[in-house]
């Protein structure tokens, strides 16, 4: 139902009788409890019973107030805001800074929980002037979960105007108002889900496509990668482009964090190393151009780790860089393997850092495998991490295997171990193996 058809039928259904007794306006009150759940807006909601408390209770100037907190030189404090006024001839926008807890009416309600009824509030200490032909004023606190969310205030030009019954009105209405706030702000919860999740199904289908639609064929490897994500859209990454028939370029990385906000550092850190690559940059230099594009794009706190580098088929090479990357590891046929620890900065986070080129030679039967920290420091049930030496040796236990197979071989391994299907970190795995 439209808002002006509700405040039709309540006007139809009530009018401000002064001879109404209590039971009339508990009725009417029921009537208007139920005309204004019928919306979901809350300030459209807050209207509506303005709109209607004349029909219950006599007032010159009224106002719902909604607690709101705000930092103030880094402390939590807490003040009014009016939601909805009537009656008052001047801008509250000057007097509402000045209500906070404790002070006047208003505030002396909030923080103690109590209604009361003033009948001439110029003899009162407690009493905020904010309108100077208020003589009698009642105020009720609007109480959700025993906490103070907000209070109703009603002012009047006469002297004891409110007497208890109307305290009790005004009560039941601040509590339906309680509810109605509840509801309202679930709904907006509920809507604001909504749209979160469809945003976080787009960029997951969108951050799918920006990965390879399939594993890169170079002779004389036998090459697989995947991204095991723990969110719908992963902070982790891989990619490889083919620079010449001999030679593909290789990326894996991981951005601080995960969602949405590390999915797009990932889509930049992709675009940044593809022109990269078309341009002809070596992996030193390309890291040092991209960090410092990162540098000046995004927040102190965030930066992303990266192995980049160029495996040559005919030079049987692995030339590569490492961004504060988790170290490669490589396995020889004979069972010997070690994780090759050089590296610099991370990306993004020092300006005008410098990288070093790496070079590692891919003899036969040897296997290289580029991953992210989501996989060695997925942990078991007591909290053990599944570790560097238990990795390499799962992987030494499928060297048979082709890369594609190794990879669901390691999954499998990962899994035990946690006893979790999925990994509480995103995990990714590249795997190189020279035939």
């Amino acid at each position: 139902m439209e808002k002006n058809q509700i405040i039709e039928e309540i006007h139809k259904s009530s009018s401000p009788d002064e001879q109404l007794s209590v039971v009339d306006k508990l009725r009417m009150l029921l009537d208007i409890t139920k005309k204004i759940s019928r919306s979901l807006d809350l300030e459209e909601v807050l209207k509506l019973v303005m709109d209607t408390l004349g029909s219950l209770i006599r007032f010159d100037a009224a106002g719902i107030y909604l607690i709101e907190s705000h930092m103030v030189d880094g402390k939590k404090e807490y003040i009014f805001k009016s939601k909805v006024i009537k009656g008052y001839r001047i801008s509250f926008d000057l007097i509402e800074p000045r209500l906070k807890i404790g002070e006047g009416f208003i505030g002396y309600a909030a923080e103690t929980g109590n209604s009361l009824i003033s009948g001439d509030v110029k003899s009162d200490k407690r009493y905020f002037p904010a309108r100077k032909r208020t003589n009698s004023e009642m105020v009720a606190p609007i109480i959700s979960n025993d906490e103070v969310i907000g209070v109703f205030d009603l002012e009047s030009d006469k002297l004891n105007a409110y007497d208890k019954d109307d305290l009790s009105i005004l009560q039941m209405l601040a509590s339906q108002v309680a509810i109605i706030i509840e509801k309202a702000e679930l709904y907006e919860q509920l809507v604001e889900k909504r749209r979160l999740e469809a945003q976080l199904d787009i960029a997951r289908e969108v951050q799918l496509e920006l990965l390879p639609d399939d594993d890169p064929k170079l002779e004389g490897f036998d090459i697989s990668a995947y991204v095991f994500p723990t969110e719908e859209v992963s902070g982790d990454y891989y990619d490889w482009v083919k620079m010449f028939d001999d030679q593909i370029a290789i990326i894996v990385a991981d951005a601080v964090g995960k969602g949405i906000p590390a999915a797009l550092l990932m889509s930049f850190l992709r675009a940044s190393l593809r022109a990269g690559v078309q341009i002809g940059y070596a992996p030193q230099i390309a890291f040092s151009k991209v960090g410092n594009l990162l540098w000046d794009s995004v927040e102190s706190h965030q930066f992303i780790t990266a192995v980049y580098g160029i495996l040559d088929a005919t030079n049987k090479t692995f030339v590569y860089s490492n961004a504060g990357h988790n170290p490669p590891l490589l396995i020889k046929p004979s069972g010997e393997y070690k994780f090759v620890e050089y590296g610099d900065l991370p990306l993004g986070m020092f300006e005008d850092s410098h990288y070093h080129q790496h070079f590692i030679r891919m003899e036969k039967g040897q296997v290289l495998v580029l991953y992210t920290d989501g996989i060695t420091e997925a942990c078991g049930t007591d909290g053990e991490e599944y570790g560097q030496d238990r990795f390499a040796k799962r992987i030494l236990e499928g060297m048979h295997l082709p890369a594609n197979e190794l990879i669901e071989f390691l999954r499998v391994g990962i899994a035990e171990f946690t006893d979790q299907e999925h990994l509480m970190d995103d995990g990714t795995l590249f795997v190189v193996k020279a035939l």
